[in-house]
């Protein structure tokens, strides 16, 4: 995987997979540590961090089906994501996997596996170099892309 040094990089190879798949994109930016999220120690009017940079943040919205969103924080010394695919949150998502996984849920690589007990469903996102991530999901928010996916 490729290392994406900052947000913007993040922006353009999700632009890039969003060519690629032919989906429609939209892109809203947060830049200053008084508009981020994760700045709540932020005073009021301040804009940069105490180093002098300024923290830069992104939601991201893929059109078609799945309905899949990409909250990409501020770099705070370890960069994460919060990715949305139909509804079930996959939190603490490294920023260099983002464009990988956002491929494997648009390239049908994804899937949902059932239990029977404890009941139950998880959607599993291979990723590259023998990384998995799997995502608890109750039974009543399968939709009808995730039920296509269940195995």
């Amino acid at each position: 995987m490729e290392h994406l040094h900052s947000t913007e990089a993040a922006l353009n190879a999700l632009r890039e997979l969003a060519r690629e798949y032919d989906r429609e994109i939209t892109v809203s930016h947060d830049i200053g540590a008084d508009q981020t999220s994760r700045r709540t120690t932020a005073g009021i009017g301040v804009t940069t961090d105490p180093d002098g940079s300024m923290p830069h943040e992104a939601y991201v919205e893929f059109g078609g089906s799945p309905r899949m969103s990409v909250r990409l924080y501020a770099d705070d010394g370890d960069p994460d994501a919060l990715i949305t695919v139909e509804g079930v949150e996959c939190h603490d998502i490294p920023r260099d996997s983002v464009p990988a996984f956002v491929r494997s849920v648009l390239g049908g690589i994804a899937y949902v596996k059932g239990r029977r007990f404890p009941p139950g469903y998880r959607l599993i996102v291979p990723l590259p170099g023998d990384v998995t991530h799997k995502e608890y999901m109750p039974m009543v928010t399968l939709t009808p892309w995730l039920s296509s996916r269940l195995r």
